[in-house]
């Protein structure tokens, strides 16, 4: 008898706003969280949106645009005031961001999950979340739900910071473009080491290393055919890796115990992430939806 399809879904909790693109007077939606939700449409699985929008015309590009994409955003917050959103320009395909408003009202207002929400995140494959999304006072709560945690810690976390932070997360992003190699392999057993058991760390052009169980895998980066714009490159590796872990296991668990097994889905994993992010290198703005700029381009 045929068995039903494992149901993997994976909730992104946190921030939302759009790129203001001043070279191209267009804003497009993102966010780290906002951009997972996009990409595990786009490695087809379902996604949802638990995050804070204000009541200008930059919430209202993002809700329109997870509406299209068939995004959930139920439990989503709403208050007066701006959205967040960032303003970018382009030098050759490389996006230089030039600052933002940090989130605008998301920094403002706390997320003050009741049971309700608690209940509907315990329905979901995986949380992800990350350090721009004022979320650290809630990892606690949300360690709780029994759902893993992913968490993108870019390029700015401290040692105060991972020991604070990664207790409550199983696996991990880290952007190591700017370290060496010695660098690199220190604060990824950093990580390990306050329990992350997958740790990630990406080298741009170089490729990508992860760390588990001690043991260190590489793989190379997929060079794209047409590079238009690198917004969104390690938001989509990290995305269609974690879809890849999730899919390429017969419990539908993130983690299984075989070793030998599980060394395999990684690298698998790694060079779905690989291909996938070269894709989107080739798409304007995180991943299009590009509308004309309005409301204020000044900080």
């Amino acid at each position: 008898m045929a068995t039903e399809p494992r149901h993997i879904r994976i909730i992104a909790i946190g921030d939302n706003v759009c790129d203001k693109y001043l070279s191209r007077g267009k804003m497009y939606p993102g966010g780290q969280c906002v951009n997972t939700c996009a990409y595990v449409r786009m490695n087809g699985l379902e996604a949802a949106y638990l995050g804070k929008f204000g009541d200008d015309e930059v919430a209202a590009c993002n809700r329109e645009t997870l509406a299209k994409l068939d995004i959930d955003t139920s439990h989503c917050r709403s208050f007066p005031g701006e959205n967040g959103f960032a303003l970018v320009t382009l030098q050759g395909s490389d996006r230089v961001f030039l600052g933002s408003n940090k989130g605008g009202i998301a920094k403002e207002h706390p997320f003050a999950f009741t049971q309700e929400d608690l209940r509907y995140i315990s329905g979901f494959s995986l949380i992800y979340t990350n350090l721009n999304s004022y979320i650290e006072e809630d990892l606690p709560l949300l360690a709780k739900t029994g759902v893993p945690i992913a968490y993108d810690f870019s390029l700015r976390w401290t040692d105060e910071y991972l020991a604070r932070v990664a207790p409550y997360v199983t696996v991990a992003i880290l952007s190591c473009a700017h370290l060496t190699p010695e660098e690199r392999e220190r604060e990824m057993k950093k990580a390990q080491a306050h329990g992350i058991s997958i740790v990630l760390g990406t080298i741009g052009e170089e490729g990508s290393w992860v760390l588990y169980r001690d043991n260190f895998y590489y793989t190379m980066a997929v060079r794209a055919e047409d590079v238009i714009d690198t917004m969104g490159a390690g938001d989509s590796y990290f995305a269609a890796f974690l879809c890849s872990l999730l899919s390429d296991s017969a419990s539908g668990a993130l983690i299984e115990e075989d070793e030998e097994e599980m060394a395999a889905r990684l690298k698998r994993a790694m060079n779905k992430g690989a291909a996938f992010a070269a894709r989107v290198c080739a798409m304007e703005g995180a991943f299009g939806y590009g509308v004309p700029i309005t409301g204020r381009t000044q900080l």
